[in-house]
C-alpha cells in the first residue's frame, strides 16, 4: 500500500481561475478530467491511499470535487489536515490577522479573497463582504487569503504573521510555518510498508531532532538599567561559558488565547536583527577567570539582550520602563501578541546562521544542532530513496532525547507504539499480540551521533576505540557511563549482522566507545527501544566540539551515514 498525494490546480483540474494559459474570453472549467478520475479509481483499487493536496481553503474546493468519494484524507489551505474524516490539524487565521488583510486591501483597492473551509469573503470582489464578516459574534474559519493584483505589489514585510507566496499574477498568503507538507512538529514516525506482513518486524532508523539550546523562561521580559532582556533556561548538556558573546536567533511558537499560533524567527534572514548575551570584558575579568569553567557564567546570567531603545511616547508611570514597552510595541505590531502571551510560548535561542563549509578544502561542515539532525537528515534521506522494500522500513524522528527522551514526544511515551498499533489498525490487522510482535521483531539503528576523536583532547580518548573524522560512519556496540550505566549494549550476533548489510554494501564503517571508560558518557534513544525486545545498536556521524553552538562533521562520513542506512533498509 502506498499513499499518493495530488495537487488540484496545474495537476488534476483541467485547467485553472489562475491558468496563464487561458485566455480571458474562456470559461474557467474547475473540474477533474475523465481520464484523471479513472486513474484516481484504479489506484484506489489497487488498495492505494489517494489524498487531496491543495494549496485552496476546503470551502473555496468546488463542492463536487471535495465530496468525491474516493478521497481517504484532504490537505487544505496548508493550515487544514483531515484523513478518513477525522480532524488532524486545523489552524486558522486569527481575527486580528484578518483585520489586516482587509484594512490593507481597502488601503490599497485591491481585490482581496479570504478563503474559508465552508465559506470565502473577498474585499472588493464579488463573494459576501470580508467587512462584514468581520463583524461576527463568531467568524468562520479562514485559512488562505489570495491577493489579486500586481504580485509585487504585496510586501512581505505588511504581513508578519503570513508566509507571502508570489505567482505570476497574484499572490498567496498562508500562516506563516505552514505549507502543503507540514506534519507533526515535533516527532515524526514515517512508514514504506513492505510486501512481508508487519508482524515480521520492521527496519527502524531512529533519530532525535531535539539540540541542546537556550529556552525562554514564560515570564522573561524585563529592563534593568534601561537595557530589555530575556530571562532563559538552558536545556541539555551546555558549557554556559560558550553561548556568551554570539550573535543568537529566536526560534518558535507564540500560542495565543484564541487558539491561534504565532511563529517566530528573528536573526537568520540577512536583513534581521540578532540577539546577544553580554561577558565581561577582560580588563575587569581577574575575579571571574579565577572561576571553575561551569562557574564562569552562571545559569541565571544567560539573559538575553533584546533592545535599549525606550519608547518615546510612554507616560510618566510607564518611563522606568520604557524600554521594555517598546519592545512589546515592536512584538504587538509584528505579531500581534501581548506580554502575558508569553506564559504559552516556546521560544529557543540557538546560533544564529547557516551551516558553512569548514575547511581550506572544505571537507567538512560546521553548523549548530548537527547532534543529532546530521543523523536525522540523512535516516529522512535514506528513507526517500527506498522503494517498494521486502520488510517495512520506519524512520523515526523524536524529541526531548537531550534531556531524557522524556515527555509527550520523547522516546520514553507511547507516540511510536500508539502509531505502529494504528499502522496495524489500518491494514485490518491489529492485536494486541500483532502489535508486541511487530515491534519484538523489528531492528533497528539508533541513528545518532558519536564523539569525533580531538587531538587537542586526546587524554579524554582511547585511541584504538575511538571514532575519526573521515573514517565513515561509527558503530556503538554500547554507551552509556563508566560501568555502561544507562547503555543499551547490542548482543554480538546483531552487531555481526549490522558487519555484514555494510560490508556487503561496501559503507565504511568504524566502531567506537564514548572517551575513556572513567571519563565520562553518554547516552541515546536505543536503551529505550531495546524495551520492546528488538535489536538495537547505535550508528552515527562523528562530531567535534559535540554540544557546542556549532559542531563540525565530515562530509565523507556524513555520504557514509545515508549510504549505511540505506542499506540497513534493504538488507536487515
Amino acid at each position: 500500500m502506498k499513499i499518493f498525494f495530488f495537487d488540484l490546480d496545474g495537476t488534476l483540474l483541467v485547467s485553472s481561475r489562475f491558468s496563464s494559459s487561458r485566455k480571458e474570453e474562456e470559461p474557467v472549467k474547475d473540474e477533474i478530467s475523465p481520464s484523471s478520475l479513472n486513474g484516481l479509481n484504479r489506484l484506489r483499487a489497487m488498495g492505494h491511499k489517494v489524498v487531496l493536496n491543495t494549496g485552496r481553503a476546503l470551502g473555496y474546493v468546488p463542492k463536487e470535487i471535495a465530496e468525491l468519494p474516493l478521497w481517504d484524507g484532504k490537505i487544505c489551505g496548508s493550515t487544514y489536515v483531515e484523513y478518513k474524516g477525522e480532524l488532524l490539524e486545523h489552524h486558522p487565521l486569527s481575527k486580528a490577522v484578518l483585520e489586516q488583510v482587509v484594512r490593507w486591501g481597502e488601503q490599497k483597492k485591491v481585490c482581496v479573497i479570504l478563503e474559508g473551509e465552508r465559506e470565502s469573503f473577498s474585499v472588493g470582489g464579488d463573494l459576501p463582504s470580508a467587512r462584514e464578516m468581520l463583524k461576527r459574534r463568531e467568524l468562520p474559519a479562514i485559512t488562505k487569503v489570495t491577493f489579486c493584483c500586481e504580485p509585487a505589489l504585496v510586501e512581505q514585510k505588511d504581513f508578519p504573521q503570513l508566509r507571502v507566496v508570489h505567482f505570476k499574477s497574484y499572490a498567496e498568503g498562508i500562516l506563516s510555518g505552514f505549507d502543503k507538507s507540514v506534519g507533526m512538529k515535533k516527532i515524526m514516525a514515517l512508514f514504506h510498508v513492505g510486501q512481508e506482513p508487519l508482524e515480521k518486524g520492521m527496519n527502524i532508523l531512529g533519530a532525535h531532532i531535539d539540540s541542546p539550546r537556550l529556552d525562554v523562561k514564560q515570564n522573561p521580559l524585563y529592563e534593568d538599567t534601561d537595557l530589555a532582556y530575556l530571562d532563559t533556561h538552558y536545556y541539555g548538556g551546555v558549557k554556559k561559558y560558550q553561548w556568551v558573546a554570539l550573535p543568537l536567533a529566536i526560534h518558535g511558537v507564540i500560542a495565543k488565547k484564541d487558539g491561534s499560533v504565532v511563529n517566530v524567527t528573528i536573526g537568520e534572514d540577512e536583513n534581521d536583527p540578532v540577539v546577544y548575551i553580554t561577558d565581561l570584558l577582560i580588563h575587569l575579568a581577574g575575579k571571574q577567570l579565577q572561576k571553575k569553567a561551569a562557574e564562569v557564567i552562571e545559569g541565571e546570567n544567560l539573559d538575553i539582550l533584546i533592545g535599549s531603545r525606550p519608547l518615546s511616547e510612554s507616560t510618566d508611570e510607564k518611563k522606568k520602563e520604557a524600554v521594555k514597552s517598546n519592545v512589546l510595541r515592536i512584538l504587538k505590531e509584528k505579531y500581534d501578541v501581548e506580554e502575558e502571551d508569553f506564559l504559552s510560548a516556546e521560544l529557543e535561542i540557538v546560533p544564529a546562521g547557516k551551516a558553512r563549509d569548514c575547511g581550506l578544502d572544505r571537507s567538512m561542515v560546521a553548523a549548530y544542532g548537527q547532534d543529532d539532525r546530521v543523523c536525522a537528515y540523512t535516516s529522512f534521506a535514506a528513507m526517500m530513496e527506498m522503494d517498494a522494500p521486502k520488510r517495512t522500513s520506519c524512520c523515526l524522528l523524536t524529541d526531548k532525547e537531550e534531556i531524557g527522551s522524556v515527555g509527550a514526544t520523547g522516546m520514553q511515551s507511547r507516540f511510536f507504539e500508539n502509531t505502529v498499533a494504528e499502522l496495524l489498525d489500518g491494514m485490518g490487522c491489529y492485536s494486541d499480540l500483532a502489535l508486541r510482535r511487530t515491534l519484538r521483531n523489528s531492528s533497528m539503528l539508533s541513528s545518532d551521533v558519536s564523539a569525533g576523536y580531538d587531538p587537542a583532547y586526546g587524554e579524554c580518548f582511547e585511541k584504538k576505540n575511538a571514532a575519526y573524522l573521515g573514517r565513515g560512519i561509527v558503530l556503538n556496540k554500547f554507551t552509556g557511563a563508566r560501568g555502561k550505566s544507562g547503555s543499551n549494549d547490542a548482543n554480538a550476533e546483531y552487531v555481526a549482522e549490522v558487519r555484514r548489510i555494510f560490508d556487503d554494501h561496501q559503507v565504511a564503517f568504524q566502531t567506537a566507545e564514548l572517551g575513556k571508560v572513567d571519563v565520562g558518557g553518554g547516552g541515546t534513544i536505543a536503551y529505550i527501544a531495546a524495551l520492546y525486545g528488538m535489536n538495537v545498536i547505535d550508528s552515527g556521524v562523528a562530531v567535534l566540539s559535540m554540544h557546542a553552538p556549532w559542531e563540525v562533521t565530515s562530509k565523507a562520513d556524513i555520504y557514509e551515514a545515508k549510504k549505511a542506512y540505506k542499506a540497513f533498509l534493504l538488507d536487515a
